[in-house]
Order: C-alpha cells, then sequence, then structure tokens
C-alpha cells in the first residue's frame, strides 16, 4: 500500500487558494470588519434568497467564503491542497475544474433544495435562512473521488490511525450523515446536508462519467470492427473464384 503524500501545488488549486486566502483577508477581515462594509451577504449562500429570489450566483460564489475562524479557511485550504492537486495531476486541470465546481454547485443545490422541503414539511424555516459558506461541499466531493481513484492509499486519520483512501472517504461520509440525523438541519453550525450533497454530486458525476466513456468506446469499437475482414484459405480456394475470401 501507498501512504499518502503532499503534492506538490498544482495549477488551479494554487489559483483557488491564492483566491480564497485573498477574499478572506481583503474583503471578509479589512473590507467587512474593519471598513464596516457588508458585502459577503450577496456572495454567501442564502437558501431563501436562492429559492426564491434566484440568486443563483451564490451557489458558485459561497465556496470562496469563509468564517472569520482562521481554523475553517486553514483546514479547507489543506484539504484542498492535499487531495486536489494529486487529483488535478491525473485528471488534469480541465477535467478537475468541471468536477471540482460542479461539485461546490451541486452541493449548494441540493442544501437549497433540502432546506426548502424541510421547511414546507415541518414549519421551521430556520435553517432556509441561515447562511452558508465555505468550500466542504466541492472539498467532500472531491473526497470522494479521491476515495474511488486513489483507493488502497493509506490515509493516517487524526495523524494516527491508517487507514485507506476509500475506508476514510466512507468514514467521512457516515460521521456526516450520523451528524445530519442527530442534529437536524437548524442543529449546530456545520450544513452538514452540503457536505453530503457534494460527496452525492461527485459519486454521480463520476459514475455518469464513466458510463458515457464506456459507451462511446463501445460505438467506436463497433464502427471500427464493421470495416475489418481477416482473409482466410486464400490459396486453397475454388480455382473457379480466384478472388480472396474474407470473414467480416
Amino acid at each position: 500500500m501507498n501512504q499518502i503524500q503532499m503534492a506538490p501545488l498544482t495549477p488551479l488549486v494554487k489559483k483557488l487558494i491564492i483566491v480564497t486566502g485573498a477574499i478572506w483577508v481583503i474583503v471578509q477581515i479589512i473590507l467587512e470588519r474593519f471598513a464596516g462594509l457588508n458585502l459577503s451577504t450577496w456572495f454567501i449562500l442564502h437558501p431563501d434568497k436562492v429559492v426564491n429570489n434566484f440568486w443563483m450566483w451564490q451557489t458558485f460564489t459561497y465556496m470562496f467564503f469563509h468564517a472569520l475562524s482562521p481554523f475553517h479557511i486553514f483546514f479547507n485550504g489543506l484539504m484542498l491542497w492535499l487531495v486536489g492537486s494529486e487529483l488535478e495531476r491525473h485528471w488534469g486541470t480541465k477535467f478537475f475544474s468541471i468536477y471540482y465546481f460542479t461539485c461546490g454547485v451541486g452541493a449548494a443545490l441540493v442544501y437549497c433544495i433540502g432546506v426548502a422541503l424541510y421547511a414546507i414539511f415541518s414549519g421551521d424555516h430556520t435553517p432556509l435562512v441561515m447562511p452558508v459558506m465555505g468550500a466542504s461541499g466541492a472539498l467532500f466531493g472531491l473526497l470522494v473521488a479521491y476515495g474511488i481513484v486513489f483507493s488502497e492509499r493509506v490515509i493516517y486519520f487524526m495523524g494516527f490511525f491508517p487507514l485507506k483512501a476509500k475506508h476514510f472517504a466512507l468514514i467521512a461520509a457516515a460521521l456526516d450523515l450520523s451528524s445530519l440525523l442527530t442534529s437536524g438541519f437548524s442543529g449546530g453550525e456545520v450544513a452538514y446536508l452540503c457536505h453530503l450533497g457534494g460527496a452525492v454530486v461527485g459519486f454521480t458525476f463520476l459514475w455518469a462519467h464513466t458510463r458515457l466513456k464506456l459507451r462511446v468506446t463501445k460505438t467506436k469499437l463497433k464502427k471500427s470492427g464493421a470495416s475489418l475482414r481477416l482473409v482466410v484459405d486464400n490459396e486453397k480456394g475454388d480455382k473457379k473464384d480466384p478472388g480472396p475470401k474474407y470473414w467480416n
């Protein structure tokens, strides 16, 4: 089994970390905390604004905003570096960027739909008006992909417990699911449904992409196979028919 190693920063991961860090320092700390401007309310995810007012851009921009506590942005950035750089090197920047943002936007949509349905059936509108920020939804999608692509690699959970990447991804998803079920939509400060949404969207994306590639490959093989002909028994053929014989 291979142990996980810190991969060098890849182009898109590096840009994502720089942009996210710049937004955190310039917008959230300098312009908002010290200058008193209220800018992030337009860009972090407000499910009620997305559902009622169609502020769809928030399903994208919320990924670049984090809590003022440095631990939130630090651990998200570390996870992006650790997992994202490996996947970008494996897939290439183009596919990685499509996957990353699909997971992030998909996680936001799953969350908005989930809390909207919860508000309708329970009458509790608290989760619907609670803002959400951070790249954790997209990161859970990356974690699922890492568990699939590098399934046998070893991750040291909490720095001590060796786990295969596929098992680590399953445990992380199970912990989030159990936390969601025990705390509920309006319990705690963590948007567990957003995390799970990113994981589900990521798995579905990879499953659909794999199925599509297999279908395209089979179609190409059928087309190329139709034009192949194998020449057989040409020397012992009917002397009256000098032409070669084929197997189509």
